[in-house]
């Protein structure tokens, strides 16, 4: 697999609020990769975004299809890095992505932390009411990244899978559990012991594992 396109921005007034917001992406050939942020890709509301466990975000070429059968007449909308990912790789997607799985990209290595949740701003950028509720309920969220080796990305570089544990889950089947509202105690803590699942997901779950059904 190969780094197809990689993007980035710089906040700037977003949405009816003017809220300040990085969603729209322009391509670029390179990302500077540090332990908790790049030097190309800044986030616009740092509360929700970025940090060491939200470094990069990467959605699937694939997904874009699902948009595209859905909601035909916004077609030409539906083009890679248009919902404010960082990576696009043919051949990655939720179903094959799992929490935990460690990738060489180049000379960075990155681990799958979580699933990105969709909010808000997915809808405006593409003026498609509750878009954002469909990305989720379809499983179609992408994923972070944090970092485990910094350096440079670059469009062309090699992407190999180091690393994967075969009782995690894929960010597909991890999305289920969370949007199971009857999901049971067993389910939501075996998402919640995934090892290298982001601490605010396990702190998130485990919370819900008190109000679940046996």
């Amino acid at each position: 697999m190969l780094i197809q396109q990689l993007f980035a921005a710089t906040p700037v007034p977003f949405g009816s609020k003017g809220a300040p917001s990085s969603i729209v992406k322009k391509p670029i050939e390179s990302i500077n990769v540090l332990i908790d942020k790049t030097l190309e890709d800044e986030q616009g509301n740092k509360r929700l975004h970025g940090g060491p466990e939200k470094v990069l975000h990467q959605y699937a070429i694939d997904s874009y299809l699902v948009f595209k059968e859905h909601f035909p007449e916004h077609a030409e909308q539906f083009l890679p890095g248009s919902i404010g990912e960082n990576i696009s790789v043919p051949g990655m997607t939720d179903k094959t992505t799992k929490i935990g799985d460690v990738y060489r990209m180049g000379d960075v290595v990155l681990q799958v932390g979580s699933p990105r949740v969709p909010c808000s701003k997915i809808s405006q950028r593409f003026g498609i009411k509750n878009l954002d509720t469909f990305v989720n309920q379809h499983g179609i969220t992408g994923w972070y990244f944090r970092v485990i080796e910094p350096g440079e990305l670059n469009v062309g570089d090699e992407v190999k899978l180091e690393a994967s544990d075969s009782g995690s889950l894929s960010i597909y089947q991890f999305m289920s559990i969370v949007n199971d509202k009857s999901a049971t105690q067993s389910a939501l803590s075996a998402a919640a012991s995934i090892a290298a699942l982001d601490p605010e997901w396990q702190k998130r779950l485990s919370q819900r594992v008190k109000r679940a059904p046996a």
